[in-house]
């Protein structure tokens, strides 16, 4: 990472923490555990909490396991070399005992790519049954631990009825459990259920996020995912290829305020609720895609592309942050076109690293 990307995150991690480096209170001087640690959600954390260390004297000890903790010097070596940070090598599945020193957990292991929950469900299934079933039976030996928060999924609530704007956690929708495509979120629901399991049976504190979707750096280009594969189309000069006809329906959070959201969940968040974690700001693909194009120099053509017979309907995957907002005071600090404006040097300096 060059040095004004690093200085661009460390301004994100200031302008939205503002003045609430006081809701992380709780955290100070522990040891915190992320398993996903060096995916693009724990990378943020670290970042976060390595800004917090550096300029709030947290005083948290962070510890990154991933059964690729190895890559994760290359990806980010301005944190792979702090003193604070230690990274773990190991295979959630693996999972036996923690460190003893751990007193909180962010369990944020998986892997979201949807093309692995079609061609791979059994893996996907596993690592989020066996993998959360083992590491709660480890943090059930821990002798200091303060609360896990589990990292779970919207797409837990199934399709989206198109009269509800956006949905709330008390929703009860329902998905195909017979779609290996639903390998993902089956899974996370089983999760959920383990986790509430644990904390009926063993009283383990558990809170847990369902996060929608995101848009910011560290995400990696070739994901599936269509903000990245908008703005990747419009970096190469276009076309930007939208599959359908662009009127469904998403949200996107810019990492910075997933983290901030994160941390403070942890750290203030109801043991046995569950919040969303996602922007409220509902756009249609088609609309993202303009305003990816509004910010470029240099106009760049829109497509949309109908595969199969007729047109899909459209869909919507927007969720409702009203619980978070009154119950613990958040917000959004990043509107989606300060994301994408933010976003975007991000994307064009990887891109033109991996040219």
């Amino acid at each position: 990472m060059n040095a004004a990307l690093r200085k661009m995150i460390r301004q994100d991690c200031s302008r939205v923490l503002g003045q609430r480096p006081a809701a992380f209170q709780a955290l100070e001087g522990g040891v915190l555990l992320i398993t996903g640690g060096t995916g693009f959600m724990g990378t943020w954390l670290a970042e976060m909490i390595a800004y917090l260390n550096d300029h709030h004297q947290l005083g948290v000890r962070l510890l990154l396991l991933s059964d690729r903790a190895s890559l994760f010097a290359q990806r980010a070596p301005q944190l792979a070399s702090r003193k604070d940070i230690q990274l773990i090598e190991r295979d959630v599945l693996n999972l036996v005992e923690l460190p003893e020193q751990v007193t909180w957990i962010i369990h944020a292991a998986a892997n979201p790519d949807s093309r692995n929950h079609a061609t791979d469900p059994l893996a996907t299934l596993r690592v989020a049954t066996r993998g959360t079933d083992a590491l709660l039976g480890a943090a059930l030996r821990l002798p200091n631990l303060h609360k896990i928060l589990h990292v779970s999924s919207g797409l837990i609530y199934g399709s989206q009825p198109v009269e509800i704007p956006a949905i709330a956690e008390s929703f009860a929708g329902g998905l195909d459990c017979a779609a290996p495509s639903q390998a993902y979120a089956e899974g996370k629901r089983a999760a959920e259920a383990l986790c509430a399991a644990y904390r009926t049976q063993f009283r383990l504190p558990i809170v847990t996020v369902r996060p929608f979707a995101f848009l910011g750096p560290y995400q990696l280009l070739d994901r599936p995912w269509a903000a990245n594969a908008f703005i990747c189309d419009a970096l190469r000069g276009g076309p930007i290829r939208i599959q359908g006809d662009g009127q469904s329906v998403r949200s996107y959070m810019y990492p910075a305020d997933m983290a901030l959201w994160i941390l403070t969940i942890l750290a203030r968040g109801a043991a046995g609720t569950a919040y969303n974690l996602g922007s409220p700001e509902g756009v249609t693909l088609m609309d993202l895609a303009e305003r990816i194009v509004s910010l470029l120099p240099q106009p760049v053509k829109i497509v949309t592309r109908m595969l199969g017979l007729g047109a899909p309907r459209p869909n919507r995957l927007v969720p409702d942050i009203s619980l978070a907002r009154e119950t613990l005071g958040l917000e959004i600090a990043t509107d989606l076109d300060a994301a994408i404006r933010l976003a975007l040097p991000w994307y064009r300096a990887v891109a033109s690293q991996e040219r």
